[in-house]
C-alpha cells in the first residue's frame, strides 16, 4: 500500500484503506473516498492534489491525500 499523495498523475488506483480520526475518515467518505472505490490523480499543484473520484474532480490537500492508501 502507498499513500495517494505519492502516486503519479493519470494512474487508475483502488482505495485500500483510509487512515485518520473518525471525523477525517467521515469527511473523506462524504467526498467519495471509500474503500474499494476507484480514484486517479488529475494533477498536483503545490500542496494540493486534484483527484478524480466517482466522475467528479476534487481538490484535496497533500496532507489529506497521505491518509488515503491505494
Amino acid at each position: 500500500m502507498l499513500p495517494l499523495a505519492f502516486c503519479n498523475e493519470g494512474e487508475d488506483l483502488v482505495i485500500k484503506k483510509i487512515n485518520g480520526k473518525d471525523d477525517v475518515t467521515r469527511h473523506l467518505e462524504n467526498l467519495g473516498f471509500v474503500v474499494g472505490g476507484n480514484v486517479s490523480i488529475v494533477s498536483k499543484m503545490g500542496d494540493n492534489v486534484i483527484v478524480s473520484v466517482k466522475e467528479s474532480r476534487i481538490a484535496i490537500s497533500r496532507e489529506m491525500a497521505q491518509k488515503v492508501m491505494v
